[in-house]
């Protein structure tokens, strides 16, 4: 008998908790962030190899269809040109130059949560000398700030096809459209 009430008050409470539950509406973000892309295959004024650190702008459009899951265009401009040598494995590494090159990825991203994305995308650095193919990895932390602005921070990877690598480093803003009801 004295399980009755414990048992009546761990039901309402698991229904309270089930309505609190909201239902997930799809959004729309665009960010902008800048930061830094590093290569380790550069070459200075002398053809010495050197670590490349090339500043950028960032310009990212998400749209999150899912509470886990969103699709983006994640657009980087490196405002400077610069020497760079490909990076190709058992051949005579070509030094080419490369002038303020843009690389647009369309990416997949998963949310686990609020503030952590994982993407993982493909694209293209166009440039007047070459266009690349790239493949990007990225991990972005945010954290909101108010009314759907969000500052966050961006780390990734991308490998530009036969070519050469970089890693990047940033911080941003963003603006959220449509929110959860």
């Amino acid at each position: 008998m004295k399980l009755i009430p414990l048992i009546v008050f761990l039901s309402a409470s698991l229904a309270s908790c089930a309505q609190e539950k909201k239902e997930f509406k799809s959004r729309h973000s665009i960010g902008l962030n800048i930061g830094h892309e590093h290569s380790f295959s550069g070459k200075d004024e002398n053809g010495d190899r050197k670590v490349a650190v090339l500043a950028y702008w960032g310009l990212d459009y998400n749209f999150q269809f899912a509470a886990r899951f969103a699709v983006g265009l994640h657009t980087d401009y490196i405002i400077e040109s610069f020497k760079i040598e490909k990076d190709l494995a058992g051949a005579d590494n070509e030094v080419v130059e490369r002038s303020h090159p843009i690389a647009p990825a369309l990416m997949g991203i998963f949310k686990p949560n609020e503030r952590w994305s994982f993407g993982l995308g493909m694209g293209a650095e166009f440039a007047k000398e070459e266009n690349y193919a790239l493949n990007r990895l990225a991990v972005e932390y945010g954290a909101e700030i108010r009314n759907g602005w969000e500052v966050f921070g961006v780390l990734q990877y991308d490998i530009r096809w036969n070519a050469y690598d970089t890693w990047t480093i940033g911080l941003g803003i963003s603006k959220t459209f449509g929110k959860e009801r």
